[in-house]
């Protein structure tokens, strides 16, 4: 099997973990020689419910029993769509109420920027430094990292960079600007929170010039930071949100919500502005209903908070210089990036899986599934502190 992994599946790094995978059930994955691995990624932030969680599998069994793909999004009336939009809407402030549903993260980001400029009829876009949206060719276009981007060029134009939490660099969105772009915490760039309600400048400046605010929860949205969504942990709305990863609970998923009025400006001159066959497929939807409704009928978003606690506890440790990011979206920053490789792959040798983030290579990621344990965390975490003990 690893043969015909390495033969026939593209890769996307020349040195892949390459775990070959049985099955997987809660906080655990299993390997095909029966080892289990505690799990404190959950497919990075994606698996909120942890694996085969069985309201997610009975909502799939269910929705497949009834019917699967039957047209082009947007065309016919499909409860399990409808009832996820719906419930979207209903947990966000007005007048955040319809949603276009697509099929990942980085096709969210997408539709959510051909929004921001047919309404707006601008063309220039804001993202921040060190940012990540997402891989496709317009996701790509917000990122400032020259050497990952260079071998693509060229993307799309009319994009400019700030620096994220620096309030100064606020003076470059004008009324040329049709959005600014930013993660309501910085992923890749290190777990990076706003600070000093800098958000909530930034709305105001996009207020003020007219520019359309859309903030990415792709990450920190879905209860992941101890609110459903990220964005109200900082006292700011944005006038587009975009979701993805722990909304599917382990399928693949997209989101983009705005205003009514904002989003019928996609339906007209010209129509079709936005097109997806599998958007709002119903199995997927089915999944990502049954996924939402546990995350907001238990108490799993207060409990973040309180696991938080008990991993920084826990990861009191001279090689760790400090633990970023809220609720279960963790990174423990250590001295050099070979400590952190080190960590990484000896835990996945002692059963614990770790990895990286994408810009901060000191970085060790800790974003487990929602229903972790606290004693699945103590652990975790003690496997953790005991490969820095051996440093």
């Amino acid at each position: 099997m690893q043969n015909d992994f390495f033969k026939y599946q593209a890769q996307t790094s020349p040195h892949p973990l390459a775990m070959e995978i049985s099955h997987a059930e809660g906080s655990y994955i299993f390997d095909k020689n029966k080892k289990a691995y505690l799990d404190f990624v959950a497919g990075v932030s994606a698996c909120s419910l942890g694996h085969s969680h069985p309201k997610i599998v009975n909502a799939i069994k269910t929705q497949a029993d009834q019917y699967l793909h039957v047209m082009v999004y947007g065309e016919y009336i499909q409860e399990p769509a409808i009832e996820l939009a719906k419930l979207i809407a209903n947990n966000l402030p007005k007048p955040l109420e319809s949603t276009y549903l697509v099929n990942s993260g980085t096709e969210a980001i997408e539709g959510s920027l051909k929004l921001a400029r047919r309404y707006t009829g601008r063309t220039e876009i804001i993202a921040a430094k060190n940012a990540y949206h997402g891989n496709t060719m317009g996701s790509l276009s917000l990122m400032d990292y020259e050497e990952r981007k260079a071998p693509f060029l060229p993307l799309i134009p009319d994009v400019k960079h700030i620096a994220f939490n620096n309030e100064a660099d606020l003076s470059q969105i004008t009324t040329k600007t049709a959005a600014v772009i930013l993660e309501t915490i910085q992923g890749g760039a290190g777990f990076i929170e706003p600070q000093d309600n800098y958000l909530q400048k930034v709305q105001k400046r996009c207020n003020e010039v007219g520019a359309v605010f859309i903030l990415d929860e792709i990450q920190p949205g879905i209860g992941r930071t101890g609110k459903l969504f990220g964005f109200e942990n900082y006292n700011c709305q944005p006038d587009i949100v975009v979701t993805g990863k722990g909304l599917g609970g382990g399928l693949p998923i997209g989101a983009f919500t705005a205003s009514k009025d904002m989003m019928l400006s996609l339906s007209n001159n010209p129509k079709l502005g936005h097109i997806t066959t599998f958007g709002g497929n119903p199995l997927i939807a089915a999944a990502a209903l049954a996924t939402l409704k546990e995350i907001i009928d238990t108490n799993l978003i207060k409990g973040t908070l309180e696991k938080e606690k008990l991993i920084r506890q826990l990861l009191n440790h001279k090689h760790i210089k400090e633990v970023r990011g809220k609720g279960l979206m963790l990174a423990a920053i250590v001295e050099n990036s070979e400590i952190a490789n080190n960590v990484i792959l000896k835990a996945q040798d002692e059963g614990l899986i770790l990895f990286w983030l994408l810009f901060e290579p000191k970085a060790i990621r800790i974003t487990p599934p929602l229903t972790i344990s606290n004693e699945e965390i103590i652990k975790g975490c003690k496997i953790i502190t005991s490969i820095l003990d051996k440093i």
